[in-house]
Formats: structure tokens, C-alpha cells, sequence
């Protein structure tokens, strides 16, 4: 049984804490809306905290639309070190003194992971390989290379410096950072790449995210409150927020409801349109194909 009051389909923004899995915050909202279609939109290590969206019901649909967004991102970088998983919780494989490179060097560095970029992704990544994930491979010894795959940061800024000294002595320094950057960006692969140009390697030793698209942190719920509290941002909301909105007649309404294909709105938009019926009832996603508007995603009926 639901909560009372919960509704049945929606979105829930959450603040994953340290030390949780996103699958792990999936298990503990099941529970708490008493369905088991829970899903959600870009994991997060364990490591990371931050903003994850949550899909209850029909709102699951709305996930795999949702991941093309831009996300943003609060982290640090250690230079100085690298580490097996390019983040803290990895072993160090190797240690190169980082107090004396110069700030130039390091804004050279970033501006050469800036813009649209081919980025290596992290072996311990969730990317499956012949339907197999990344890190189960690391985990079972395997020797294997990732692709490049092209990703665009938008911007990528440095707003602390600090010198540390690293558990086995070595002198390291700490950039706190700012990344926006799109779906499909692993921030522990620019630490990595940023210290490998450097010469000194460098890792993640602090991640939480703070935007998914639309849904920002200041408006995300930790598990404590959810608990206390459990609120479901209703699927028109959601998707209101996430996607341009279109308002059809009642004609277009009944036609799109059935999934029949509508005369394009014109509104130049590359990905999906939310489609809403007089009545404020949200109907689709539709997406512009030409001199058509063709259903992606029906939520009624």
C-alpha cells in the first residue's frame, strides 16, 4: 500500500548521503512508496552525495529522458596522487610531489578539459562491456582498455587551493572545483587526466552534485525527511520543469492520448516536449520530427 497522500506517479528528488549506493536509496524508496517500479536517473558512487532523481510508477519513464540533461557538480581533486579507481577509496599506485606547479600550469590544464572533449572513462565506471559492467571486470583482474567517448564541459572553475601533505608523506595539493557538464561526464576521469597532464596524477576526493537539469539540490529531500515525510513531485510538475511545455486542444488531446501522431508545434526543439491537455492533464512526450510531432512517451490511458 501507498502512503496516504503520496499520489502514484511522480518524482523524488533526494540528497543521497555518503556511504549509499544509488541502488541502495532505490531499495529504501520502494519501501517508503510501497511499489517496487522505483527507478532512477544517473548513479552516483557511494563516495558522492548530491541530488539523485528518483521516478515512482509511471514516472520511471521519464528517467531515461531525463538522463540527457546537464548536471553540475562540487568536487575535489588532489594532485599529487593517483589511485587505482581515480577517487579516495582506491589504492594509491603512485605519488609524485605537486607543490610546485603553478597556478598557470593547472588553468592550461583545465582549459584543455574544458568545451567538447574525448574522455576516457573510469574502469571502475558502470559502462557495460559485452553486457558486462566495468568495475566487475576491474574487480575479477581483467586487463582491458574503455573507449574514448565525446563529452562536453561547459565550464570547469577552481574557487580554493589548498597544500596538504597525503597519509604516506607526500606533498599534495587540493583544487576545490565547479563542474557543468553534460550527461555521461565522469568527474573522477578529469581529476585523473587533469593530474596526468600535469605530470604529478591526481584523483577525486570529494564528489556531490548539485544540479540535474532542472531539480537542484536546495530543493532535494534527504532520507531522514523522506522518511518523516514522503513527497512525491507529481509527474505534470516534473515533467513541466524538465522539458519544453505544449498546450494542446481537446481534439489533439484525444488524438495524442491514443498515440496517433500530431501536426508539429514549431517550437524548434531538439529533444522532447512535454504535451498537456486543456485541463492541465500532462499526455506525453512528443518530439518534432519534420511536420510531425511523433509520441515518444504516453502517460495515459
Amino acid at each position: 500500500m501507498k502512503r496516504k497522500g503520496t499520489g502514484p506517479d511522480g518524482l523524488v528528488i533526494v540528497d543521497k548521503p555518503e556511504g549509499i549506493t544509488s541502488h541502495g536509496v532505490v531499495a529504501r524508496l520502494r519501501r517508503l512508496a510501497g511499489t517496487r517500479k522505483v527507478g532512477h536517473a544517473g548513479t552516483l558512487d557511494p563516495m558522492a552525495t548530491g541530488v539523485l532523481v528518483i521516478g515512482i510508477e509511471r514516472a520511471t519513464r521519464l528517467l531515461g529522458h531525463l538522463m540527457l540533461t546537464d548536471k553540475t557538480y562540487e568536487a575535489t581533486i588532489r594532485l599529487g596522487q593517483t589511485t587505482v579507481t581515480d577517487d579516495r577509496e582506491g589504492e594509491v599506485t603512485a605519488s609524485v610531489p605537486a607543490l610546485g606547479l603553478e597556478r598557470a600550469a593547472i588553468d592550461a590544464g583545465i582549459a584543455e578539459l574544458t568545451g567538447e572533449i574525448l574522455q576516457v572513462p573510469s574502469k571502475v565506471s558502470a559502462i557495460k562491456i559485452d553486457g558486462k559492467r566495468s568495475y566487475h571486470r576491474v574487480r575479477e583482474g581483467e586487463d582491458f582498455e574503455l573507449p574514448a567517448r565525446p563529452t562536453t564541459v561547459h565550464s570547469f572553475t577552481v574557487h580554493g587551493l589548498r597544500e596538504a601533505v597525503a597519509e604516506d608523506g607526500t606533498a599534495v595539493l587540493d583544487l576545490d572545483v565547479t563542474v557543468e557538464c553534460s550527461s555521461g561526464t565522469y568527474i573522477r576521469a578529469l581529476a585523473r587526466d587533469l593530474g596526468a597532464g600535469l605530470g604529478v596524477g591526481g584523483h577525486l576526493t570529494a564528489l556531490r552534485r548539485t544540479r540535474v537539469g532542472p531539480y537542484e539540490v536546495a530543493g532535494a529531500h534527504t532520507l531522514e525527511q523522506l522518511e518523516e515525510t514522503f513527497s512525491v513531485l507529481p509527474i505534470g510538475e516534473a515533467a513541466a520543469a524538465a522539458f519544453p511545455r505544449w498546450e494542446l486542444g481537446e481534439e489533439d488531446a484525444r488524438r495524442l492520448a491514443t498515440g496517433a501522431r500530431l501536426a508539429a508545434p514549431g517550437l524548434g526543439v531538439a529533444g522532447p516536449i512535454a504535451a498537456f491537455a486543456p485541463d492541465g492533464t500532462f499526455l506525453a512526450l512528443v518530439e518534432e520530427k519534420g511536420e510531425q510531432a511523433r509520441p515518444v512517451a504516453v502517460f495515459v490511458g
